[in-house]
C-alpha cells in the first residue's frame, strides 16, 4: 500500500469537492469530506476496476463520487465540471448514465439491497469480484438496511463488503448518537453475525487490515470519520451537511486542504 499517494488522492478528493461545491452552490460537502479517504482507498488501492462494483447508498455524497471518478480518471474534466448544470447527466444524485456509476440512487437505505443483489448475482454465475457499498450512520435507521441485512447473513454469498461511513452526523438534526446511540447500532451489526470491524475511517493502515484479507463471509466495516474533514471549520459541524462555502470560506478551505 502507497499511504503518500492514497493521502495525495483524498486530499485532491476534498479540494474538488470543496471547489464544485462553491462554483454550483449545491452539494452534500460534509459527508462528501468525510467518506473521502474511504474512496481514495477503495479506487485507488482495492478496487479491480473491470470485476469490483462500487454502490454509494448515500447518495446525496454524489460529488464525493464523481470527484473519485475524475481523479481515477473515469470522467473527464469537461464532465466533472458540468456537475449539476442544465443538460449534464452529473445530477445531485447517481446517475448510472455517467461512467463508473454502476446503480443511480438517492433514496436512502436501498443500496444495500442492490449490492446483496449484484453480489448473489455475482456468486451464482460464477463471476470474480466484490460488491462494495457505502452508506452513512444515519442511513442504518432506514428500515430496508436491516431487511437487506437479515438477507445477507443467511450466507448464500460471501463477495459483499459493506462499508459505513460513521460520521456521526446525519441531515440537519444533530449528532447520530443523539438519535440512536452508536454503540448500540454497532451491537445490532455485530448480532447479524457477519463479519463486522471497526476501524478509524481516516487511518489508511486501519482500512487495508480491514480489507486486506479474503471474504470469508459478507463483512461490514464500521468506520468511524469526521463530518467535513480537512477543513476546520466544517469538521463535526452538522449546518455543513448542506452548505456551499463563501468566498472567504472557500479560500480558507483551499489553504488548509492545500
Amino acid at each position: 500500500m502507497n499511504e503518500s499517494l492514497l493521502k495525495e488522492k483524498a486530499r485532491a478528493i476534498r479540494l474538488l469537492c470543496v471547489e464544485s461545491s462553491a462554483r454550483t452552490n449545491s452539494s452534500h460537502l460534509g459527508c462528501s469530506l468525510s467518506m473521502a479517504d474511504l474512496m481514495a482507498y477503495l479506487y485507488f488501492e482495492k478496487m479491480d476496476q473491470t470485476t469490483d462494483s462500487f454502490i454509494l447508498s448515500k447518495g446525496h455524497a454524489a460529488i464525493g463520487l464523481y470527484a473519485t471518478l475524475y481523479e481515477r480518471g473515469i470522467i473527464n474534466q469537461n464532465e466533472f465540471e458540468s456537475y449539476h448544470s442544465d443538460g449534464s447527466q452529473l445530477l445531485a444524485h447517481p446517475n448510472h448514465y455517467v461512467n463508473g456509476v454502476d446503480v443511480s440512487t438517492g433514496s436512502l437505505g436501498h443500496g444495500p439491497a442492490i449490492a446483496a443483489g449484484l453480489a448473489w448475482g455475482k456468486s451464482i454465475s460464477k463471476q470474480t469480484g466484490t460488491v462494495y457499498c457505502l452508506l452513512g450512520d444515519g442511513e442504518c435507521q432506514e428500515g430496508t438496511v436491516w431487511e437487506a441485512l437479515i438477507f445477507i447473513s443467511r450466507g448464500l454469498f460471501n463477495n459483499l463488503v459493506l462499508i459505513i461511513d460513521a460520521n456521526n452526523y446525519q441531515g440537519f438534526s444533530d449528532s447520530s448518537d443523539s438519535l440512536f446511540a452508536q454503540q448500540k447500532l454497532l451491537g445490532m451489526l455485530k448480532g447479524t453475525g457477519l463479519d463486522v470491524r471497526e476501524v478509524d475511517g481516516h487511518n489508511f493502515s486501519e482500512i487495508h487490515r480491514s480489507l486486506s484479507d479474503p471474504l470469508a463471509k459478507p463483512r461490514i466495516l464500521f468506520a468511524r470519520t469526521t463530518k467535513g474533514k480537512g477543513v476546520s471549520y466544517m469538521e463535526n459541524r452538522f449546518e455543513w451537511h448542506y452548505k456551499s462555502p463563501n468566498p472567504e470560506q472557500l479560500a480558507q478551505a483551499l489553504e488548509e486542504l492545500k
